[in-house]
């Protein structure tokens, strides 16, 4: 097992995939963004932490591509990663997306697979890993929250892009089954793909996260892994919760 220190020095020279550099955005009166900026490295588990309103849904629409900002962009192992080709190098998976209603599991599943040419193993793992089995000859519109956020878990798998922006991926999930999807994702992080996640439920986060970026009025209030947040407040042993609060 490696000590603190061995982990620190990993950590501090882990490579970045990505880094946001001074992204804003604003709507009329309101700045949504505030010149954002943080690294991600590659495979680790990133988790963008934050109130409702605090700009998390907003900054990965950003990151991904899908709304301009007015000022800032996003670097792709230090080169600047144009507006238009973000799709190619990053998948974002929004909250509460249910496409293709009237389409059964099994088909969208093959559908997608189909698009991105992955072979019937990694179907079959992907199928499995989320637990998709019992409903695969059920149309989407009839699924329960839970599954239906398996089923859009499992597409983004799918893909092959290497860094995955997710929005609130436990949302739908109970207790058991928010502890199996961290396992889940702890294994596709294993896998050497990278993962940003919202989430707004602390206690998720800390359990699942590799580092954090704390947002609060669009801002970014903290960036780090938990040790090195506990060090920038001065309490070696406090929860994320505790640093939150300290630092907005």
């Amino acid at each position: 097992m490696l000590t603190t220190t061995e982990a620190e020095n990993i950590s501090a020279h882990a490579t970045v995939l990505m880094r946001v550099a001074g992204m804003s955005k604003r709507y009329g009166d309101q700045q949504a963004l505030a010149d954002i900026s943080f690294d991600v490295p590659s495979n680790e588990i990133v988790g963008l932490i934050g109130p409702n309103g605090a700009g998390k849904t907003t900054l990965l629409e950003a990151i991904a591509g899908l709304i301009p900002v007015d000022s800032g962009g996003v670097l792709w192992r230090d080169e600047a990663l144009p507006f238009g080709c973000r799709s190619d190098l990053i998948f974002f998976l929004p909250d509460g997306l249910r496409p293709w209603q009237e389409q059964y599991v099994l088909q969208v599943i093959e559908f997608i697979a189909a698009v991105y040419l992955r072979p019937t193993l990694t179907v079959t793992n992907t199928i499995r890993l989320l637990g998709l089995s019992p409903v695969l000859r059920k149309r989407v519109d009839s699924l329960s929250k839970g599954f239906c956020r398996r089923l859009m878990l499992a597409l983004a798998l799918l893909t092959p892009h290497p860094l995955l922006l997710m929005d609130e991926p436990f949302d739908g999930f109970d207790l058991r089954q928010t502890r199996e999807m961290m396992n889940m994702l702890r294994e596709v992080a294993l896998s050497r793909r990278t993962l940003l996640m919202a989430i707004h439920q602390l206690i998720d986060a800390q359990r699942v996260c590799d580092r954090f970026v704390l947002l609060a009025g669009g801002r970014v209030r903290g960036s780090g892994t938990l040790d090195e947040l506990r060090r920038r407040i001065g309490q070696p042993s406090a929860g994320l919760e505790d640093i939150f609060l300290a630092l907005t």
